[in-house]
């Protein structure tokens, strides 16, 4: 098994956890590739070994078989530009805040280590959601793992997004935006917007009205063999789409519609480690401050 290790950034603080990681991939004798960008962020570090280096989707395909990351949630979002299609799993090394996700805590890195080279380790298939537009929009990489979102440019009005199931009317939505959630994405924006929790494999999505001004509107969660289509309504000529973390601003007369995707984002757990697990400690379920 061949690994590949990404990152976005190198911060000097990260030293001893990537030296680790490379040191325990070096003595189990596991073949390892770190991204280009970053490799030339921390080669001062490992000047005297010589290591190989990939940069894009096609040298992820053709020469890895797991992709390691180092940071955040949002890091091991940005590896869907890189496996794409392929179903590479993926296991992210918690370097941030959060780590929903990223759930490998930095101390791990031995015993995930362990877990490749023994192969004690689990995959999760994560469902993501595809955007289809009249005019290409978000280029080849037109798929997400959290969320797609509608949300209106200015700081003021409200857009107006009219839904269709299937192409039969649901509702008009009066808010700042709309989000499609993933039952992965629902951890992420959606629930910052009241939007409820729902666990990876119960083929839902969650449509989340941002900030709605009719206030009977709510979260509602649909089956993910539903394809959803949307009429928006700006005062301008343009709204804000985006994917995860990739945004574009789009005009109105664009038509758009999302599906599930037919292909899966596989998330690596370690043996130990469980959605229920994560939740319980990212969200300090069962915890009183008047206990400590």
């Amino acid at each position: 098994m061949t690994i590949g290790i990404y990152s976005r950034v190198f911060k000097e603080e990260h030293t001893p956890f990537v030296l680790e990681l490379i040191l325990q991939l070096t003595q189990k004798q596991i073949p390892f590739l770190i991204y280009d960008t970053y490799y030339k962020s921390i080669k001062k570090y490992i000047a005297k070994q010589k290591i190989q280096t990939f940069k894009n989707h096609n040298d992820v395909k053709n020469n890895i078989d797991l992709l390691l990351t180092l940071g955040g949630d949002g890091t091991l979002l940005d590896t869907l530009q890189l496996v794409r299609d392929s179903e590479i799993p993926v296991a992210g090394i918690n370097m941030g805040r959060l780590g929903f996700l990223a759930d490998i805590h930095k101390s791990e890195i031995k015993a995930l280590v362990e877990s490749i080279q023994q192969n004690t380790f689990t995959i999760e298939d994560r469902t993501l959601i595809c955007i289809e537009t009249t005019k290409p929009v978000f280029g080849d990489v037109n798929y997400g793992l959290n969320e797609f979102t509608i949300h209106k440019t200015d700081s003021s009005s409200m857009i107006v997004v009219h839904v269709f199931l299937n192409g039969e009317f649901l509702n008009s939505f009066w808010a700042d935006g709309l989000i499609v959630a993933t039952p992965t994405g629902s951890t992420a924006y959606s629930l910052s917007c009241g939007g409820p929790i729902v666990f990876p494999s119960s083929n839902n999505f969650v449509l989340t009205p941002v900030a709605p001004h009719n206030l009977n509107a709510r979260p509602i969660i649909i089956a993910d063999n539903t394809v959803l289509s949307f009429e928006v309504e700006c005062r301008g000529n343009n709204f804000l789409c985006s994917i995860d973390s990739r945004s574009v601003n789009i005009d109105n007369t664009i038509q758009l519609a999302v599906r599930k995707a037919n292909f899966s984002f596989k998330l690596l757990r370690m043996p130990e480690s469980s959605y229920l697990s994560t939740l319980r400690e990212k969200l300090n379920w069962g915890e009183d401050s008047r206990n400590s």
